[in-house]
């Protein structure tokens, strides 16, 4: 159940899917951002990788330049388009989506617990459209950047539980997790987690180095996800560098179920 995942890999963005297989994947995560966005010209490049290979794909939805709290209502209406739109375009050959939730625009700083309320109904307006397409979402815990939403086990567990949708659950990033120094605390949270995205860091910034290559405690992660069921996204700067992901954490999860 392990899937690659990468922003980095521009370069005719589709055509290295193909090499998943041979490398160990059984996923991708499309990553809907730049050259790697989902539009109606490239959908049958993207059919043709979920027909041809074995592997299952899963989606990123897009969060450059966009904001599910904003309180400027023209953007939150076109962030909401714009991720509405990517979940119709992947419904065809993709069951899972991952969302980022909002961020605190200046304003927003000003007034959070409107920025919250937005960011809420943008989830569930994203959730109900999902639900229509049989498509789960799963929301994702944050970096360290004070603006952004999600950075505490406590305010995924809010969002999930206000948003209050079926479809609904929580996509566990443990490096980001890791620059906030709460991974443990997030692992509390397994019950939750359908979906989980890995890498690692120094615990200062988002560096997205191969598993092991930071100071992720991931014998911890491993014990807690020991019994989890859902796909592990490495999320990597390149093929070379997934690979080496992929070959320690199967180890580190093998120790752990053995």
């Amino acid at each position: 159940m392990f899937s690659f995942s990468s922003s980095k890999l521009v370069d005719r963005p589709f055509d290295w899917a193909y090499q998943l297989d041979d490398l160990g994947y059984t996923g991708w995560e499309i990553v809907n951002e730049g050259r790697q966005k989902l539009t109606v010209e490239n959908l049958v490049d993207a059919k043709q990788i979920a027909q041809t290979t074995n592997l299952t794909i899963t989606i990123h939805l897009p969060y450059s330049d966009l904001n599910l709290a904003s309180l400027n209502q023209p953007i939150w209406d076109e962030t909401v388009r714009q991720m509405k739109s990517c979940l119709d375009l992947a419904s065809s050959f993709a069951r899972l989506a991952v969302v980022h939730p909002g961020h605190l625009s200046p304003l927003g700083v000003q007034m959070p617990d409107a920025a919250w309320t937005q960011n809420i109904l943008g989830l569930r307006e994203i959730c109900d459209h999902a639900e229509d397409l049989d498509m789960r979402i799963a929301v994702e815990n944050m970096v360290n950047m004070p603006a952004l939403l999600g950075r505490r086990p406590e305010e995924i567990r809010g969002i999930i539980e206000t948003v209050d949708r079926e479809n609904l659950g929580f996509i566990l990033d443990v490096g980001h997790a890791n620059t906030n120094g709460n991974v443990e605390k997030f692992l509390e949270l397994k019950d939750m987690v359908i979906h989980a995205h890995v890498h690692d860091n120094h615990g200062e910034r988002d560096e997205h180095l191969p598993v092991g290559n930071g100071t992720v405690p991931w014998s911890k992660v491993a014990a807690a996800l020991k019994d989890y069921q859902g796909r592990i996204v490495t999320e990597s700067r390149s093929l070379e560098e997934g690979q080496r992901s992929l070959r320690r954490l199967k180890k580190f999860m093998k120790l752990e179920r053995s």
